[in-house]
């Protein structure tokens, strides 16, 4: 698999995912430049890395979203190939189109940074195929603009398609209430593109691949994109 990081002035974590997908899949991703213009050939996997790029400046995303490089990763996701978004990724996503909806300040107006249980919707996408359907997985979170919000018409098609893609929970898979840390609508700590080839994610699988760090329910998801 042929990976590729997109890197924004900000991002932080483009080294943790650089390290997760080169431990798991055991090849190593290509960096890219928010200025490009073009994709490595051959690129299977466009990743966008969680951090603060250009700063939060206007909204979460909302200049990166515009960069020179997010050209070539929608003709990328239009032609099927693969995107992750984390974290400030998710936020770049929806600020560029590739995905509907927009992510708020958490309803406590605070930064939160703990670990967070999350129900799988669904096992038969290119980045859930190693988990099992209502799986209960632990990873982490890290965010202040994590609240997703979107119209009712929006999220009764998200429902309907089936492209909510995590919830948060509780332990017990239990969603509403506490298990909620941001107000997100239906939970959701992640969703889908149309097509199921573009992910959008607050919560940080690439932190949690090593028992080292306290688990490694990450892991099922870059073990997914192997066999995708």
């Amino acid at each position: 698999m042929k990976a590729a990081i997109i890197t924004f002035p900000g991002s932080n974590r483009d080294g943790d995912v650089f390290r997760a997908l080169a431990d798991v899949t055991g090849h190593e991703p290509v960096h890219v430049w928010h200025a490009d213009y073009e994709l490595p050939q051959g690129t299977d996997l466009v990743v966008l890395p969680g951090g603060f790029s250009y700063g939060d400046y206007l909204r979460c995303g909302a200049i990166a979203g515009r960069a020179h490089i997010m050209q070539a990763v929608t003709t990328h996701a239009n032609r099927g190939g693969l995107v992750l978004g984390i974290c400030n990724g998710f936020q770049i996503l929806v600020e560029s189109g590739l995905l509907p909806g927009v992510l708020m300040r958490n309803a406590n107006l605070r930064f939160v940074c703990k670990m967070q249980h999350l129900r799988v919707e669904r096992a038969d996408t290119p980045f859930t195929r190693a988990y099992r359907q209502h799986q209960v997985i632990k990873v982490c979170i890290a965010h202040g603009e994590g609240n997703y919000i979107a119209d009712a018409e929006t999220i009764a098609r998200l429902e309907g398609e089936g492209l909510v893609a995590f919830r948060y929970c509780d332990a017990a898979g239990k969603i509403g209430g506490v298990a909620n840390p941001n107000g997100s609508l239906h939970d959701v700590a992640g969703i889908y593109s149309q097509q199921r080839n573009v992910l959008g994610l607050m919560p940080h699988p690439e932190n949690l691949i090593d028992p080292l760090v306290g688990g490694i329910d990450g892991r099922g998801l870059f073990q997914s994109l192997i066999a995708a």
